[in-house]
């Protein structure tokens, strides 16, 4: 009988942890985010150049998920960024407790002086109880007559990824090793 009560005890504490796993699970980032504003760069021709600064940056519509929520025109930071060579970028933009960090990016060709186009990846990190979740980006800018002030627009979207299990799998891995020794040890000795 102790045996029953003991095997009784341990798959009650494993069903209180897996609970506790289930309710401790954070939410993964998902969606699309576009933005757009006003870049400066280093250079007046969008062929050399390789750094911006941006200003006047807000969160425009058509965004997905996570971002759906967002209102049009609420204001986003973002850093000064290098783009040729790719520069790792911590805090690249900014909005609503979300940041999204730079890993690294592509300058996209052709390349002319008055077209810019970058692709990247990084991740996105949320507000407490989200994922850090990586993500893809676009930058664009158009420059008509190589005036320094250009207008640009950034989408970045959520890479879709593996679905965590929470731990239930080790949880139902250990309900039934001690399932089997229940067993062994109510029929092992006949």
């Amino acid at each position: 009988m102790k045996p029953i009560k003991t095997l009784m005890a341990g798959l009650a504490a494993m069903v209180i942890a897996g609970g506790f796993a289930l309710s401790a699970q954070a939410t993964p980032i998902t969606g699309i985010l576009n933005i757009a504003g006003t870049a400066n760069f280093n250079t007046s021709s969008l062929t050399t150049a390789s750094s911006a600064t941006f200003s006047d940056v807000l969160v425009l519509g058509g965004n997905s998920g996570t971002f759906a929520g967002f209102a049009v025109g609420t204001p986003v930071v973002m850093a000064s960024y290098t783009f040729d060579p790719s520069t790792m970028t911590n805090g690249l933009w900014s909005v609503n407790g979300f940041t999204f960090n730079l890993t690294s990016s592509v300058v996209q060709t052709p390349r002319s002086t008055t077209f810019l186009s970058i692709s990247g990846v990084g991740i996105i990190t949320g507000p407490e109880g989200f994922d850090a979740t990586p993500g893809v980006w676009a930058f664009s800018t158009q420059n008509a007559g190589g005036h320094p002030h250009d207008t640009f627009s950034f989408s970045a979207n959520t890479v879709g990824g593996a679905v965590p299990d929470s731990g239930m799998t080790l949880a139902l891995l250990g309900a039934g090793l001690m399932g089997l020794a229940a067993f062994r040890a109510k029929f092992g000795k006949v």
